[in-house]
């Protein structure tokens, strides 16, 4: 559950930088094949220091008030690593980073850093789309002999086959802002029309179908 205080911050600043795009009437392309009105790219964010902080220290508190016992911070590689970083030595914790496949030269890494079995590990992702690819580096990790505890992510679009997949992973998940309250606040400052505001909402109900 956010802090509806530091969701609403957290919305501003995704605006505010540009790592947020909204673009009802010109629909961008996922890989996925949908069109989607949203573009996100939280990596933006740590181009600005002030907000970069922000988000570090809010993604710090999260962790220690859900996860008191981690033992060690996880970034899943990329767009984590960097976030996971600054977190880890924010709460004065090893780093270790998780790639997607192991490495197909060199020692074949999939996990870098050090990460004795046993251990409990937060995991941090900038973004949750449908929880997948997050989900796969906490497996990796699982079978290292670690315990995951928990995600933590900046951002979440809020879907539903999200919250089923970490629900059927036993993975609690939690985030600092989403997609609805986002919608709300870029609503409220003008960076949307009003019409745009119900065809938001509609893409979050149903993203596969919408500008069918």
């Amino acid at each position: 559950m956010e802090n509806t205080d530091t969701a609403r911050k957290i919305a501003e600043y995704l605006l505010e930088t540009g790592a947020v795009r909204l673009r009802p009437e010109q629909p961008f392309k996922w890989s996925s094949g949908w069109n989607s009105p949203i573009y996100c790219d939280n990596r933006v964010t740590l181009s600005h220091p002030a907000i970069r902080t922000y988000i570090k220290k809010a993604l710090a508190q999260a962790i220690k008030s859900n996860f008191p016992d981690a033992d060690v911070i996880a970034g899943v590689a990329t767009a984590g690593i960097a976030q996971g970083a600054l977190v880890a030595d924010e709460l004065g914790l090893p780093f270790i980073y998780v790639r997607p496949e192991p490495k197909s030269h060199g020692m074949g890494n999939q996990i870098e850093g050090h990460l004795k079995p046993g251990q409990k590990v937060v995991m941090l992702e900038d973004l949750i789309s449908t929880g997948g690819s997050s989900l796969k580096a906490a497996k990796a990790v699982q079978a290292a002999g670690s315990e995951v505890m928990g995600m933590a992510a900046i951002f979440t679009y809020g879907f539903g086959k999200a919250t089923e997949n970490f629900e059927a992973s036993g993975i609690p998940l939690i985030t600092l802002s989403n997609y609805s309250i986002l919608a709300e606040v870029a609503a409220e400052k003008g960076y949307i029309k009003t019409e745009a505001f119900e065809s938001l909402k509609s893409w979050r109900e149903a993203p596969e179908v919408w500008g069918v």
